[in-house]
């Protein structure tokens, strides 16, 4: 008698679902989320100026610069969470980040227009100040924060490599008012800590907290 052939139990069983929800627009997030081999769907939270947004990023008076930091990853990570179940989408953790340049222990946030970003890329110029990041992840009740902090150093410019670089548009919507993965490398003289972290996202403590939830990256 022929026995039965054997059935791929393996091959039926449904994939398990290991994606993550990324609370930001940033692509520079989304890239190095990528690097790491996580799998992510953008949620998008509301953000344009002149509307009701859904994580206000503005410092309380007298707010320490890495308690702002913090407390912003947190908000977007638990706005990320609250859409998810209005939305009806499938449960998933959801990670929320901010990254703030911080100088004399002032948080600088995004310059709002050209004459800002000059004038944080001036205060910047010939100093070392810190690049701050929080990252949140949110799992049922649970969050998970990491805060990533490094020194960053930038030459002396001078006004004409500051007009020049303002008209590359690449300052806006930068914390600091530059992006290190741009042009403004050129400006960048030393770096103690993570060059992940300067971008937006470190990369070890993300990994760090997806190992805690039990989503290793390796």
């Amino acid at each position: 008698m022929t026995p039965p052939a054997p059935t791929d139990r393996a091959a039926a069983r449904p994939t398990p679902d290991r994606a993550i929800y990324l609370a930001s627009r940033s692509p520079r997030r989304q890239e190095l989320l990528r690097q790491l081999g996580v799998e992510f769907t953008e949620l998008r939270l509301r953000s344009a100026p002149g509307r009701h947004r859904d994580v206000v990023e503005e410092a309380l008076d007298g707010e320490p610069a890495l308690h702002y930091v913090e407390r912003i990853a947190r908000a977007k990570a638990a706005t990320g969470w609250k859409r998810m179940l209005e939305r009806n989408l499938p449960p998933r953790p959801v990670l929320g980040a901010d990254t703030e340049v911080i100088l004399d222990g002032i948080a600088f946030g995004k310059p709002v227009d050209i004459d800002s970003a000059r004038t944080m890329l001036a205060r910047l110029a010939g100093r070392t100040h810190e690049v701050a990041t929080a990252v949140a992840l949110r799992n049922d009740g649970d969050t998970e924060v990491a805060v990533s902090v490094s020194q960053v150093t930038l030459r002396r410019l001078d006004s004409r490599e500051i007009e020049r670089y303002l008209h590359t548009g690449e300052p806006f919507d930068k914390a600091g008012g530059y992006a290190i993965q741009g042009r403004a490398a050129a400006f960048v003289t030393r770096i103690e800590g993570s060059y992940s972290g300067v971008m937006g996202l470190p990369l070890a403590e993300t990994a760090d907290l997806l190992a805690r939830i039990g989503r290793p990256v390796l």
